[in-house]
C-alpha cells in the first residue's frame, strides 16, 4: 500500500497529465474552477491534496471521473490508444470479436 505522500503525489502527477492533455496552463485551469493558480501548482508537486468539492471541480473541468484521478499508469494520447487496440485485434480474434459486441451494444 502507498502512503499519503506518495499518493498526493500520484494524484498531482495525474492532475498534470489531464490538464496537459485538454491544453490547459494552470492559470487557465485555476480560472476555470475558482481558485488560485498557486493551488493548481500545490496539487501537481504533491503538496497537498485537492478537497473533495476541488477535485470534483477539476473533473469537471477536465473532462474526466473522478475515479480517473486515480489511475496512476500514464495517460495515453488517443493515437497511442488506437494502436494498441489496433495490435491486439490483430494478434487475437477472441478480443477483436468482444470489442465488436461491445462496439454493437453502445452503437
Amino acid at each position: 500500500m502507498k502512503d499519503k505522500s506518495t499518493i498526493k503525489k500520484l494524484l498531482g502527477q495525474r492532475i498534470q497529465a489531464l490538464r496537459k492533455y485538454n491544453k490547459f496552463t494552470q492559470e487557465e485551469l485555476a480560472e476555470k474552477i475558482g481558485i488560485g493558480t498557486p493551488n493548481i501548482s500545490y496539487f501537481e508537486t504533491g503538496k497537498f491534496a485537492p478537497s473533495l468539492e476541488t477535485l470534483e471541480k477539476l473533473a469537471k473541468a477536465l473532462n474526466v471521473e473522478m475515479y480517473e484521478f486515480y489511475m496512476f499508469k500514464p495517460y495515453k494520447s488517443t493515437e497511442d490508444i488506437r494502436k494498441e487496440l489496433v495490435e491486439v485485434i490483430n494478434s487475437d480474434e477472441n478480443i477483436l470479436r468482444l470489442l465488436y459486441k461491445f462496439y454493437l451494444a453502445i452503437k
